[in-house]
């Protein structure tokens, strides 16, 4: 933990100085009075100056930032991370970027999910509140669901056709509900989700199909 001292002609005066360099309104500092500063004679011998004390503990932005850096170093690959907190909402969106970023995509987004996976447990252990964290990189996840829902809508068109269920591969959670949000409307099929993780999977079916309605 980093140690900072700052100071002023008044203990208020110090803790103005610290406000201002560290971009931290007053009542947000823990500080520890180390002088509490004296005008001297007349004003001007034997002044002294106040000093206060900050312990500089890093914020959950800079530990979530310290711990991408070292595990992307780990992979051996380069990586640019740039983190979004909305405290408010916590909910923290972290966006990487990078010349090689297929590395951490992976095979149907697996890799990114992982390390999604992995930073949210760094970060929860690091906060007393629970922080959902989002991890993208090249708009991986909205060009994802584009294709999944063009997918979704042409298996049900297939299903239709056929009148016979279609299952697709297993899929994540956030990716079974993409399928199962594009296809909620529909006034011919219904879908489904079976199997336990992580081959879960996602059947649709015509609404008439008796032998799905009470799975």
């Amino acid at each position: 933990m980093e140690v900072k001292e700052f100071r002023g002609k008044t203990v208020s005066d110090a803790i103005t100085a610290a406000s201002v360099e560290l971009g931290i309104t007053s009542d947000k500092l823990k500080y520890e009075v180390i002088e509490e500063g004296s005008s001297g004679f007349l004003g001007i011998f034997g002044a002294k100056d106040a000093v206060i004390r900050i312990n500089m503990e890093k914020s959950i932005v800079e530990k979530a930032k310290d711990f991408c850096d070292d595990m992307f170093s780990a992979m051996k690959v380069e990586t640019n991370v740039d983190i979004k907190f909305n405290e408010e909402e916590k909910i923290m969106d972290i966006d990487l970027s990078g010349p090689n970023m297929g590395v951490l995509i992976g095979k149907r987004g697996q890799t990114l999910d992982a390390i999604q996976y992995l930073i949210s447990l760094f970060v929860n252990k690091e906060h007393d509140e629970y922080i959902r964290v989002k991890v993208d990189t090249e708009n991986y996840r909205e060009r994802r669901k584009v294709t999944l829902e063009k997918l979704a809508r042409k298996m049900a068109a297939s299903v239709k056709r056929s009148r016979r269920p279609f299952t697709f591969e297993p899929m994540n959670p956030y990716e079974r509900r993409v399928i199962h949000s594009a296809l909620q409307n529909d006034k011919y099929v219904i879908t489904k989700s079976e199997g336990e993780e992580p081959y879960r999977k996602v059947v649709v079916m015509l609404k008439r199909d008796r032998r799905y309605q009470n799975k």
